[in-house]
């Protein structure tokens, strides 16, 4: 039976690939070994595919930013190996502001979400059903997004989140926490998420020591961090919350404990 699928024939396609029916993959596309491409799923130019990726029916991968200042420039959508991409994903390519968009390995990207241009997620992700990241997010490894989250363009989140569905996110989540509410606000570690990712209770005790001073000290932000650094013992997880705090562009979510 004749193939009933299009592949360009600059396409680059690795070894044991699998193609599903109708799909179409165009020009300038690099596509991994032993990948999984259902029927139905369209790849534009532009898209870099790594190894022992699964892309379901009716995903689209590397279209074009739905940003007004993008002008046709030559940019890339690249999904890392091992990650799987549910039915009906859309993955822009980048912009000429970063010239990429980048999804990490062994990330799961579940049904109806959509990743914009100039997103850059870590490994490990894991978005929920119909969450919808705006352009230029920063989404840090082992995150969990919960389903029918909307983050607006620039935010970013941290490392080991867990963001509770139907989120509207505004502001930087900084990592290891638990958002929740509308606005979307600290409620807590992430404590079942810290345990399964391997960090030790010595550790969990050593985040919670920083978020009790950031987020239950009546203090403002700065003077908070202030505090964390005078009274925290110096670590790598300290350094980074603190890092995390003192960069971020649109502020951190406040706390309603």
């Amino acid at each position: 039976m004749a193939n009933l699928y299009s592949v360009h024939p600059d396409a680059k396609i690795g070894q044991n690939v699998s193609i599903g029916n109708f799909t179409n993959v165009h020009e300038d596309v690099e596509i991994g070994d032993n990948c999984e491409i259902h029927g139905n799923v369209t790849i534009f130019p532009g898209a870099r595919i790594g190894n022992n990726v699964r892309i379901f029916p009716g995903a689209v991968v590397s279209g074009i930013p739905q940003d007004l200042k993008f002008k046709g420039e030559k940019t890339y959508a690249y999904v890392g190996d091992g990650t799987t991409l549910r039915e009906c994903v859309t993955v822009n390519r980048g912009t000429a502001s970063k010239g990429e968009t980048r999804i990490g390995q062994n990330c799961l990207i579940m049904a109806y979400c959509h990743v914009a241009h100039d997103c850059r997620l870590g490994n490990r992700v894991i978005m929920s059903n119909a969450s919808q990241l705006a352009g230029e997010v920063v989404v840090d490894d082992a995150a969990v997004i919960g389903g029918g989250s909307l983050i607006h363009q620039f935010c970013h989140l941290g490392r080991n989140i867990m963001l509770q569905g139907g989120a509207l996110v505004n502001k930087d989540i900084p990592p290891f926490v638990k958002a929740a509410r509308d606005p979307i606000s600290y409620v807590g570690l992430n404590t079942v998420g810290l345990h399964r990712n391997g960090f030790s209770e010595d550790e969990v005790r050593h985040i919670a020591d920083i978020y009790r001073i950031l987020y239950m000290s009546d203090l403002n932000v700065t003077n908070a961090v202030k505090l964390i650094e005078e009274k925290i013992p110096a670590s790598e997880i300290r350094n980074e919350i603190v890092q995390f705090v003192l960069h971020s562009d649109r502020g951190i979510i406040r706390s309603v404990i």
